[in-house]
């Protein structure tokens, strides 16, 4: 089925330097990217991103994150990935959400931590 997934490639991941690394994995997908662009991402779009985890602990510090206030790089690079099933192949490659749980071959595997506070610095981001 042909389908379209927003990928971001978060603030920490612009900070370790890891676009190459991670649109090189992307790749292996075979998708087209239709768009592309570097952005900053407000407190009410990180707000809105994030809904589903407001009543969590850790939701002001993820909104933070989302906006790179937790890191020198205060912007992420949004795409937008098409193609026969974009939204699998690519989360597939980046991995599950939890580092810790993530595959050791996937994006979130290889780069991905979790902080002290129990926040997911994940590296990415790949809507379903």
């Amino acid at each position: 089925m042909l389908n379209q997934t927003l990928v971001l490639i978060k603030p920490d991941g612009l900070k370790k330097s890891l676009t190459g690394n991670i649109l090189t994995r992307l790749s292996e997908t075979k998708l087209e990217i239709i768009a592309a662009k570097i952005v900053r991402v407000s407190k009410k779009l990180a707000e809105e991103h994030y809904m589903h985890l407001k009543q969590e602990p850790f939701f002001p510090e993820l909104v933070l994150y989302l906006q790179g206030e937790l890191h020198q790089r205060k912007k992420v690079m949004a795409m937008i990935y098409w193609g026969e099933d974009a939204i699998q192949k690519v989360r597939d490659i980046a991995g599950a959400t939890n580092p810790e749980e993530a595959s050791s071959v996937s994006i979130r595997g290889q780069y991905g931590r979790i902080t002290t506070k129990g926040l997911y610095e994940n590296v990415v981001h790949a809507s379903a």
